[in-house]
């Protein structure tokens, strides 16, 4: 759906960014996994439980790549003002994978503030990424460039409609 007032170029600009955005992120979705898991191991010493713990990790980071990495691109596709989420929304929707796995493997559940606890009550090990950045430093820049070119064509629509 584009609207009267959109430029072109500035519509393409802003798919070019969400496909590198939507690239960026199902690239860094397996390691960001492994990583929240292996952040949360160190009541396992080293040996079987802690080998099992590791390689559920990267099957969970394997699954989060092929679960949450579609839907990421899925909604980035959309014009923007049907995009009633966000991508960075759908990331911490995706602390499911290494909690699952973090649970299996009876990692102790840490303190949480209150605000994190009511925003994200399923988020027992406060895994929520607060921005791009949290899940990987190289997602930082394509979220950026993400935002500021939609925030540009949203601002230019209602401008456009007084």
């Amino acid at each position: 759906m584009t609207h009267a007032a959109d430029d072109p170029l500035d519509l393409e600009r802003l798919a070019g960014y969400a496909d590198a955005l939507a690239d960026a992120v199902d690239e860094a979705l397996p390691g960001w996994v492994e990583r929240c898991v292996g952040a949360h191991l160190d009541h396992l010493a080293a040996g079987p439980a802690r080998d099992l713990a590791e390689a559920s990790a990267r099957e969970a980071g394997k699954r989060a790549r092929a679960e949450v990495g579609p839907a990421v691109r899925d909604l980035l596709v959309l014009d923007v003002d049907q995009q009633r989420l966000n991508p960075l929304s759908l990331l911490r929707d995706a602390v499911r994978y290494p909690t699952t796995v973090l649970k299996a493997a009876g990692a102790p559940v840490p303190r949480r503030d209150e605000f994190a606890e009511r925003t994200f009550p399923a988020d027992v090990y406060d895994l929520s990424p607060a921005s791009f950045a949290d899940v990987d430093p190289a997602l930082h820049e394509p979220g950026l460039m993400w935002g500021a070119a939609k925030a540009h064509v949203v601002l230019h629509r209602r401008r456009s409609e007084g």
